[in-house]
């Protein structure tokens, strides 16, 4: 529905701009200062602001009604504060209208966002950063690409900004720690794991949902050869086709996870009726298969989950153990 001329339009979305563009700058100087340690809460919560002014101005800009209002008959009532100010869309209300411009990955990334902070808003929370800097980079490069597409080159935010410096270098052993939200409360990792799986994976691994950068130290010949920290390389090249079954290796999406009872339920199932639950336990105890340096399962809450690996041992298992189970 179209809103009321006003001479203030031209004025009152360039304010909407400057402040969007002002606010996910904020985000990611927060999240790159070393000495702030509450990033990844400042950052969903600057994002967040910034992602709503762009769209408020976006549907400013095209003269579409975003304030909350009931119909009456012709008329319109609009909801307003305590204080009689008029009650805006949140970015979820902006992102789920029909006039929305932008895509479905890009607004699952950003509804992770909305949800995960939904999650952290109440309670402190520690050790995220790790997990979540490739949603939050896809985050600002959907941001970048959009406010350029809608309103033009001239807005884009790439020019201010450049590469965060590390201290330190990414070990396998902290890549399988990463992988296996080990340091995460047990509600966020539940969340991550939980909208994750609902994704297809070409959506998961789609640079637009999470953006995932392969750091290779590259030794050189000549001087000059290696003067950019970060190089970017065709994915269909000879060079990336050799990374890529690397990468495999430490890919941050939680494995499948089976309960206790689905292990002996489907070994029941598939030949093997006499194995059963107090088998199960016996056997997994005797291989110390909860440790978790051995990557057979993980905690979730107060509950065990068990991964393809361990289902696939206990299946070995049984079929060694020739008639025994039968």
């Amino acid at each position: 529905m179209a809103m009321k001329r006003n001479r203030k339009i031209g004025s009152f979305k360039e304010e909407l701009l400057v402040k969007s563009r002002e606010s996910m700058l904020s985000a990611v100087q927060i999240f790159n200062n070393p000495n702030i340690h509450f990033k990844s809460e400042n950052f969903i919560i600057l994002a967040n602001i910034s992602w709503m002014y762009l769209l408020h101005a976006h549907y400013r800009d095209k003269k579409i009604e975003y304030r909350y209002f009931k119909q009456t008959g012709q008329r319109k009532k609009f909801d307003k504060t305590k204080k009689g100010a008029f009650k805006f869309w949140e970015l979820e209300r902006c992102l789920d209208d029909n006039n929305c411009p932008i895509d479905n990955i890009t607004k699952a990334n950003l509804k992770f966002l909305i949800g995960l902070r939904h999650e952290i808003e109440h309670q402190m929370t520690t050790k995220i950063d790790e997990y979540l800097s490739a949603r939050f980079q896809a985050c600002c490069l959907n941001y970048n690409a959009f406010i350029k597409q809608l309103f033009g080159d001239s807005y884009g935010i790439d020019k201010h900004l450049s590469f965060s410096l590390q201290f330190s270098t990414i070990k396998e052993e902290h890549a399988n720690q990463l992988r296996k939200f080990t340091d995460l409360p047990s509600n966020i990792a539940s969340y991550i794991n939980d909208f994750d799986d609902e994704l297809s994976d070409d959506d998961y691994n789609n640079i637009r949902y999470s953006y995932r950068v392969l750091y290779v130290p590259k030794a050189v010949n000549r001087k000059g050869q290696a003067d950019k920290v970060i190089e970017f390389i065709p994915a269909n090249s000879p060079e990336a086709e050799g990374l890529n079954k690397e990468y495999v290796l430490v890919k941050e999406r939680e494995k499948k996870k089976h309960l206790p009872g689905e292990i002996y339920e489907f070994m029941q199932a598939n030949g093997y009726p006499r194995f059963t639950a107090y088998q199960h336990t016996l056997l997994w105890k005797e291989r110390d298969a909860k440790n978790p340096v051995l990557g057979y399962g993980t905690q979730v809450a107060k509950t065990w989950y068990w991964y393809d690996n361990w289902l696939n041992e206990v299946k070995e298992y049984c079929k060694e153990s020739g008639n025994f189970y039968k």
